[in-house]
């Protein structure tokens, strides 16, 4: 597993993966190796062959993983194998022709800008917790920022004379995102309050637990959760959401896609136009209200 090992440390010193991509990685691995112990006796991966892969994604459906999971879990196995032969340890890609699944993208609901402005107004800045909560909700729907990112930002990244931020997005990618003047009044309060919180002087990260320790994924998804399902029966009410209601809410307001897209940190206008596709029902009503034969 040492050429393993190599590659994880490639993907993160070379490639700017984050540490959580990293660990994806390495849990999608070992999965594959642990399948081709069991079921090969195969304990060198450079010796797999394709049938393996494709014996595993049968092994994968029948645990009832979606396709998104298995494409996901073979394009990390692609890039292994793309590793290895670009270092020699193989020369022949045993996995090189191999096409992802197509995969039923989920359909996001983003929250109304009532549910928002609900939860917003229904939580009590009193004490430190509850503004700590406001101030997450505040910046994840004001900025469109995604998870890691809000989990990442640092009092240092906020620059208050030019109403900006600095993110570091996926593969270490910095971006400036605008602060709103609202985002501004409550990030100016929380800051302010924070530097008084026990525990906080240790690190420089913005958003702190109640112990004054750094947040963590599960720590934000409940803290979207707890907040949102007494006000909003969507299925999905995942810190997601919030990044996906920022983009479709700038859009319906009419927003440049282009600018939405740079402040997204989107690589593609593809990744920012999946937002344009809950505009269809809009769209659709205009189309039958304006065109003079949509009503014959």
């Amino acid at each position: 597993m040492d050429n393993v090992a190599a590659f994880l440390r490639y993907l993160a010193s070379e490639k700017n993966y984050s540490a959580h991509t990293v660990r994806a990685y390495s849990k999608d691995i070992e999965g594959f190796a642990m399948h081709c112990s069991d079921a090969y006796s195969l304990h060198n991966l450079s010796k797999v062959h394709y049938p393996m892969l494709r014996d595993y994604i049968i092994v994968l459906s029948k645990r009832g993983l979606t396709m998104r999971s298995i494409n996901r879990k073979c394009s990390a196995l692609k890039s292994l194998y793309a590793y290895f032969q670009k270092i020699g340890i193989i020369e022949v890609h045993p996995f090189a022709q191999h096409k992802a699944v197509k995969a039923k993208k989920a359909f996001i609901t983003p929250f109304s800008v009532a549910e928002l402005n609900t939860v917003l107004e229904q939580i009590d800045r009193s004490d430190f917790a509850g503004l700590r909560d406001a101030t997450a909700i505040e910046l994840l729907y004001g900025t469109g920022i995604r998870q890691a990112e809000l989990i990442g930002l640092k009092t240092s990244d906020i620059d208050w004379a030019q109403g900006q931020m600095r993110v570091l997005g996926k593969r270490n990618k910095e971006r400036l995102v605008p602060i709103i003047p609202a985002l501004a009044t409550t990030l100016k309060h929380y800051v302010t309050q924070r530097k008084n919180w026990p525990g906080t002087s240790v690190h420089s990260f913005l958003l702190v637990t109640n112990k004054g320790n750094k947040t963590y994924p599960a720590f934000v998804y409940r803290l979207i959760k707890t907040y949102f399902r007494s006000v909003s029966n969507k299925i999905s009410t995942s810190p997601h959401v919030l990044r996906h209601s920022f983009a479709t809410h700038m859009l319906d307001a009419g927003a440049d896609i282009n600018v939405v897209k740079e402040i997204l940190g989107h690589e593609s206008l593809a990744a920012t136009q999946e937002y344009t596709k809950v505009q269809l029902p809009k769209v659709q009503d205009a189309y039958r209200a304006a065109h003079p034969r949509a009503k014959k």
